[in-house]
């Protein structure tokens, strides 16, 4: 959905400046906050790879906490050492690329095409990772996770109860 006047000036307090290449508002609280933001493929021209952006402050101070713990490199241990877990993360990436292509703004598509940045939005998953077995930016994770199946927002939720976060505006 896009985001009405209210709330664009909800996301410019949240980010702190005005915001850019949003396409849509892809998770809002029930009072209608915004959450998540699904993002254009080029943003001023530039190749933006990055499909779902967090703009919650609640969450941004609470994920950049968990970060802060070296939580991702736990994670990154777990999968590792399951082979199931990773091949569900590396799915999951899988997903987030095809997603970003079926969403994407047919104009964007074709500029992508045309510049020759498809490989590009081929390989670059959640955060822009290129390399599937690594966990990236925790706030993309939990951005994705609050619009889509991901395993590290669901673990997120589950070992921090982020889904149990008062977000304030």
């Amino acid at each position: 959905m896009q985001p009405t006047d209210i709330q664009l000036d909800i996301i410019t307090r949240q980010l702190g400046r005005q915001p850019r290449g949003i396409a849509a508002i892809a998770h809002q609280t029930e009072a209608g906050v915004p959450v998540v933001l699904q993002m254009r493929s080029l943003v001023q021209g530039k190749p933006f790879p990055t499909l779902f952006w967090l703009c919650s402050q609640d969450l941004d101070k609470e994920l950049a906490r968990i970060e802060s713990t070296g939580w991702i490199k736990q994670m990154e241990q777990e999968l590792q050492e399951n082979p199931l877990l990773l091949e569900t993360y590396r799915q999951q990436q899988q997903d987030y690329v095809d997603l970003r292509w079926k969403l994407m703004d047919p104009e964007d598509r074709r500029l992508i095409e045309a510049q020759g940045f498809v490989d590009l939005f081929n390989t670059l998953g959640i955060g822009g990772i290129a390399q599937w077995d690594k966990v990236r930016c925790l706030h993309m994770q939990y951005a994705h996770h609050l619009v889509a199946d991901n395993l590290i927002g669901q673990r997120l939720d589950q070992e921090f109860a982020l889904n149990e976060c008062k977000l304030n505006f």
